[in-house]
């Protein structure tokens, strides 16, 4: 696997966002649970399919530009917002980054290392390990980069995080994505309970650090990416449950930026596994 991860890297991101989006299709023709579950997210959010059509591209586009950022060349970024991120970095008391299951969520991590690795230190991303041993070996070797650390998604890894805010670093993690049971509460996403991660939250209340949403657009064409960063439209509540609900607006606010390229088939509201 991680032979052919390599030889891909090479192609233009041009390439593989067309051959992505040819395979993000053939994955929707052949699974009727995903195009059921895909369509019934968005209606939740109030899309009817034809305005989120594109995202079953994106969704391929997702799956082989990977290739590209873990092994091969730099691509272009943009950057919108960038401010924001300044601003909460010189606070001096840490950044949790906050990003949706939207865009390429892989290059907001890369962007904020090459940017701020140097004035701030390392950014520390929450990551699940790969059950798969080929595929864990393909990701240990892809975030090996100078200025990106990862963070296992264990008590270790939770005190690996921690630490770092109080050494005044940035850390990043996909609050929508759904948390091990006993590591979440059940709170509103577009209007239905899902189990979501309270980690975001505490880390912010715990460490004094400054929340700071960010996704990556994909731009047409293969000409790389846009980083756009945007600030909590309110102070972070300071009750766990109050939070973790805001938090999922604000995940709801950045998907409504660009509902093109959320992962609607992602399995938001699927019960959380008993294990860690």
């Amino acid at each position: 696997m991680l032979a052919l991860y390599r030889f891909i890297s090479g192609w233009p991101l041009r390439l593989l966002h067309g051959v992505g989006a040819l395979l993000g299709w053939l994955t929707w023709l052949a699974s009727p649970t995903y195009r059921r579950r895909f369509i019934e997210h968005a209606r939740l959010a109030g899309y009817r399919f034809a305005q989120v059509r594109p995202a079953v591209a994106h969704a391929g586009r997702m799956v082989l530009e990977t290739a590209r950022l873990w092994f091969g060349p730099p691509v272009p970024m943009q950057w919108d917002g960038a401010d924001v991120a300044d601003a909460a970095y010189a606070a001096g008391k840490g950044v949790v980054f906050l990003t949706p299951h939207l865009g390429c969520f892989e290059i907001t991590a890369q962007g904020l290392a090459a940017r701020y690795r140097a004035a701030h230190g390392p950014i520390t991303v929450l990551y699940r390990p790969a059950r798969q041993p080929a595929l864990a070996r393909v990701v240990e070797s892809a975030r090996q980069r100078e200025g990106l650390e990862t963070a296992p998604t264990t008590l270790a890894g939770v005190r690996q995080m921690i630490k770092a805010l109080r050494a005044g670093h940035a850390v990043g993690l996909l609050p929508d994505q759904v948390p091990p049971e006993g590591l979440g509460l059940w709170s509103p996403f577009f209007g239905r309970d899902a189990y979501t991660m309270t980690l975001a939250a505490r880390l912010a209340q715990q460490t004094g650090a400054t929340p700071v949403l960010v996704w990556g657009e994909r731009l047409p064409a293969g000409r790389g990416f846009c980083l756009h960063f945007r600030a909590l439209a309110e102070p972070l509540a300071a009750d766990l449950p109050s939070a973790v609900a805001q938090i999922n607006r604000e995940m709801e606010r950045l998907i409504r930026e660009c509902p093109r390229q959320y992962l609607w088939g992602y399995g938001r509201y699927k019960k959380p596994r008993a294990e860690l």
